[in-house]
């Protein structure tokens, strides 16, 4: 049986990945592709690497007809998304990639996101798409929420940790690089090669970053009180990757056993031996993500580190996992890509 797929923000980055991760999934038909000043085109003209799969022309959202669609991904900015799902049909399966439906509180959205929820009626819906922490509520989800891909990989260090209560909660310090594509396809000026290749450099610094709402939800559910942690994002000349380094109060056997423990059996989430560290070049492409644990030469500190990839474990392959929960496919399918290198 194939089930029947529409992707909307199909001229994006993560809406191309979907589609290059789904010409491969053998259970999917992708019959809808829907854009909005890309609409009349094909996916050929857009993303060429894509030229020899037979794809529908992409088109307005509003003239799709989603009566035969067993499940929808949305790849749109958020802001737009809220509208856009909430017009959608009720018993349509969504996959939101957006970050419209991560936080439950609407005034925290309001917060991190600068405007009013529009589909607050819609956001008790939604489960939180980190698939390994939230699998069950996945499989039985109308709408999910994907993470942040900063937010992702966060927490695939701490979460763990948290849980087993092996490191201090008041002064975790995480800092992370992410590739360019992370900030979408539009065209932005600090974006521009010029501007960008042959230098590394911090932005929200001081704690506002978007991504923070995500961590502080989550973070402060496991933990049962308040967690907030110290967080900085660097912005580096490469297209897609994510390096996290995180600073944490514990012993590393500890905090090796820990992820041992938490990750055992998972196929995406690969514990190295103690000492070693993850590079975005050995998960590229992949639905992988990579975690290293080192003693810190300071008694009783850890320095944690992962890496996955940012337009596939950190927001389209996690949508294609959680789609694959939610229409009763094996997990894995369609995500078992080897990583591209070098």
């Amino acid at each position: 049986m194939s089930h029947s797929i529409a992707i909307l923000g199909a001229s994006g980055y993560t809406g191309a990945e979907l589609v290059r991760l789904i010409a491969t999934h053998g259970g999917m038909e992708i019959t809808a592709l829907g854009a909005h000043s890309k609409a009349g085109q094909t996916m050929a003209e857009v993303f060429p690497h894509l030229r020899h799969l037979d794809l529908p022309v992409m088109s307005k959202i509003d003239e799709i007809d989603f009566s035969g669609i067993d499940l929808c991904f949305c790849a749109l900015p958020h802001k737009t998304s809220q509208g856009v799902i909430a017009a959608l049909p009720r018993d349509l399966r969504v996959v939101d990639l957006s970050a419209d439906f991560r936080l439950r509180d609407p005034a925290a959205y309001e917060t991190w996101y600068g405007n009013p929820h529009t589909a607050v009626e819609m956001q008790g819906e939604a489960v939180y798409g980190l698939t390994e922490f939230y699998r069950a509520e996945i499989r039985a989800a109308r709408l999910v929420a994907g993470t942040g891909c900063n937010a992702a990989t966060g927490q695939y260090l701490l979460r763990p940790l948290i849980s087993a209560g092996v490191i201090g909660l008041d002064d975790i310090i995480l800092d992370l690089i992410c590739g360019v594509s992370g900030a979408g396809r539009s065209l932005k000026e600090n974006l521009l090669h010029a501007e960008l290749s042959e230098g590394v450099q911090a932005y929200a610094v001081g704690g506002t970053h978007r991504h923070l709402g995500e961590f502080d939800q989550e973070f402060s559910a496991l933990a049962g009180r308040d967690v907030r942690i110290q967080f900085t994002p660097h912005l580096g000349p490469f297209n897609r990757g994510i390096l996290a380094t995180g600073y944490v109060r514990g012993e590393a056997e500890a905090i090796h056993a820990a992820f041992a423990e938490a990750y055992a059996g998972e196929p995406f989430l690969r514990l190295l031996p103690l000492g070693q560290t993850p590079s975005t070049h050995h998960v590229r492409g992949s639905n992988f993500c990579d975690i290293g644990v080192a003693a810190d030469r300071i008694p009783g500190r850890t320095v944690i580190t992962a890496a996955l990839d940012n337009l596939t474990k950190g927001s389209s392959g996690q949508a294609l996992q959680n789609a694959n929960l939610m229409l009763g496919e094996p997990e894995t399918r369609g995500l078992m890509l080897a990583p591209c290198y070098p």
